[in-house]
């Protein structure tokens, strides 16, 4: 059944002139806009904003890095002896030769330049890349099955394919097998993953992009026959240029899930987005703006009714302690008028009058007037204190 549906696709999708469209390059343009949907409706998901201009700086920036790169990683990778002695071949992209792990390094380039232009952090914009990149793989690895390109090893199964170029024998269609593991299979657990609300750390999918895909290439590389010009390497039989390549990948999407359960970091979205948000009153984020709005307004108001009862308890407080402290100034301004009385026999002395003059100034400006008018009337002009004058 696949050997038919090979045999009766042709690989040039349509012509427009002296220009040929393949269903190759289909393949790119397609996934990169649908990737580019997905990243959308995840960001905003996940409450982050992406307004035009970001969303065409992604763009450009991801076409870029995946055309440069991709060819660039193809001819230090697969062929460079051909392309140094051929450079005007290096522009002839109608002839084939695009490298996936060329191709991830360019991407990861123009997203950090990407991210950097629409002010995000750099590892969740390519979390959201991450996600969607599979169904550019899906694509691009059946065109190269159209293409009649990266077969495997010869088989007996049903489903082999007897390519163009490739002898008589039915071969294992690995375009397909990628397509399927890397395309299909890793989309799902991407994009299931990525359902959940708040989203999963900063670098979460991404690593876990990495690491699923090198173990898939890797598995798929031992029945995908080498490239001509490079064979088997270190004198294998087994050992391709992909499972060198795809390796590090592994390692480096271990680490980075290793990373992301030690640092726990948010998703975050663009600086841009988010100073308007916060203009138009922090938007409507990941968990509904106006409910926490009308908890912040009831929070407030308690907090409004709890000090204005506390307000009214100090005015009760404030208006008792200044009849306690008029009681308490009435029983010392007694107890004062009644010293006199006392010591009404008694003279002071000529060293101390001064000290009287200034210390008990206020007390017999304010006090001694009541003794003088209560107290005048029963005690007697030669009973009262001798108080010397300076003159």
């Amino acid at each position: 059944m696949l050997d038919e549906i090979y045999h009766a696709i042709d690989p040039i999708a349509f012509q427009l002139g002296p220009f040929t469209v393949r269903w190759y390059g289909i393949g790119y343009i397609v996934g990169i806009l649908i990737g580019v949907i997905v990243l959308y409706r995840t960001a905003k998901r996940w409450g982050i904003k992406f307004n035009t201009d970001n969303l065409l700086t992604v763009i450009l920036a991801a076409t870029l890095g995946i055309i440069v790169g991709g060819r660039v990683g193809f001819i230090l990778f697969y062929n460079l002896e051909y392309y140094l002695a051929n450079p005007l071949q290096v522009f002839a992209l109608t002839n084939g030769g695009m490298s996936f792990h060329g191709g991830l390094l360019g991407m990861i380039v123009a997203v950090a330049i990407a991210a950097r232009c629409i002010k995000m952090p750099f590892l969740s914009l390519c979390d959201l890349v991450a996600i969607g990149a599979p169904i550019g793989l899906f694509l691009v690895r059946f065109a190269n099955f159209i293409n009649g390109e990266l077969w495997g090893s010869p088989t007996d199964l049903p489903w082999g394919v007897v390519f163009d170029g490739a002898g008589a024998l039915p071969r294992h269609p690995t375009q397909l097998y990628e397509a399927l593991l890397e395309g299909v299979v890793l989309f799902i657990v991407l994009f299931v993953l990525s359902r959940r609300v708040p989203p999963r750390p900063r670098g979460f999918f991404v690593g876990l992009f990495m690491l699923l895909y090198g173990i898939f290439r890797i598995a798929v590389e031992f029945v995908r026959l080498p490239d001509t010009q490079i064979g088997y390497l270190l004198g294998t039989d087994w050992l391709t240029m992909g499972m060198v390549l795809s390796l590090p990948m592994v390692c480096l999407g271990i680490i980075a899930l290793i990373f992301v359960w030690r640092t726990r970091l948010p998703q975050g979205g663009c600086l841009s987005d988010a100073v308007e948000g916060a203009s138009e009153g922090e938007g409507e984020g990941v968990g509904g703006g106006e409910i926490e709005d009308e908890g912040k307004g009831e929070v407030v108001d308690a907090a409004a009714d709890e000090v204005v009862q506390d307000g009214a308890s100090e005015g009760e407080a404030l208006v008792e302690e200044p009849n306690e402290v008029a009681s308490e100034g009435e029983g010392e301004s007694e107890a004062l008028a009644e010293e006199p009385n006392e010591n009404s026999c008694e003279e002071l002395p000529d060293d101390t009058s001064e000290a009287a003059g200034e210390d008990t100034g206020e007390v017999a400006g304010e006090d001694t007037s009541e003794v003088s008018s209560e107290d005048s009337a029963d005690v007697p002009i030669e009973d009262l204190p001798i108080v010397p004058v300076e003159d």
